[in-house]
């Protein structure tokens, strides 16, 4: 297994600095996200614009995948290659974002809604934003990797919905994929302890039906194996002596999502 790397307090500024740009490029995708609109279209301005910050795409070209965004639609949980397919009404696409900057990696990924959505997709994507912010929570000094997957996996199964088992999160740094694995599930008090300095991308991705997978013949886009609706989120998140800190979102953000609280409510039910 390969040793867990703790950052300095320098190179956690400079992962906040690569986080900035992804996160500029998550708020420019949900501008541009329309009916009619391509995958292939925002691919391209999403690779001249992180170019155009000094950041060079740290997706493009890693172990041979061809694009600068991964994109999900639908049915597509992770790794869907962006193509010329124009979104319709109804949709929903996921954007996962990787951004080299001064050596160090930013990544993080969002899930939107293109035009008016089904209750059932809104909900997933309420449900799995919610599941990363509780896991955030989780990322403190002295705690346990298992509080985190604890955390993200009990809000999205009291919702009726399903943790995906095969892919998990990852610790993060000068290179994209770092240890420690960071599952979505787990038991609290289990695992790696967790040490300022550690920066892990914790990714929530959430099937509104089974968590079964397959993979498609292009090698890299996975999706569900029963065609049901995925949502994914992501932040890259510091572990300091203060508690967790997201990485390139302002402070007045970071402190909004670490209070956050879930509703007691039941969703199951309404469901159902």
């Amino acid at each position: 297994m390969s040793k867990v790397i703790l950052k300095t307090p320098g190179e956690i500024e400079l992962m906040h600095e690569a986080n900035a740009i992804v996160h500029r490029i998550l708020a420019g995708l949900e501008d541009r996200i329309e009916p009619g609109v391509t995958p292939k279209a925002l691919d391209r301005w999403a690779e001249q614009t992180i170019r155009e910050a000094g950041g060079v795409p740290a997706f493009l070209n890693y172990k041979g995948y061809p694009a600068t965004l991964c994109t999900a639609l639908n049915d597509v949980i992770v790794h869907g290659i962006p193509d010329d397919r124009p979104l319709q009404e109804g949709d929903i696409i996921g954007f996962d974002c990787g951004v080299q900057y001064k050596g160090y990696i930013g990544d993080a990924a969002r899930t939107y809604a293109v035009g008016q959505i089904s209750e059932e997709a809104a909900l997933l994507l309420k449900v799995t934003r919610e599941s990363l912010m509780l896991g955030v929570q989780q990322a403190r000094p002295n705690g346990r990797l298992g509080d985190i997957g604890h955390a993200v996996q009990s809000h999205v199964e009291a919702r009726g919905f399903s943790i995906v088992q095969q892919f998990v999160g990852h610790g993060v740094g000068m290179s994209l994929h770092e240890e420690p694995q960071v599952p979505n599930f787990g038991k609290p008090g289990k695992g790696q302890r967790l040490r300022p300095g550690l920066v892990l991308a914790i990714e929530p991705m959430v099937n509104a039906g089974s968590h079964k997978v397959k993979t498609d013949a292009d090698g890299w886009t996975s999706r569900t194996l029963d065609g049901a609706l995925s949502a994914h989120f992501e932040y890259s998140v510091a572990v300091t002596e203060r508690g967790p800190r997201i990485l390139g979102v302002d402070e007045a953000e970071n402190n909004r999502i670490l209070t956050f609280q879930a509703a007691d409510d039941n969703v199951v039910a309404a469901r159902a």
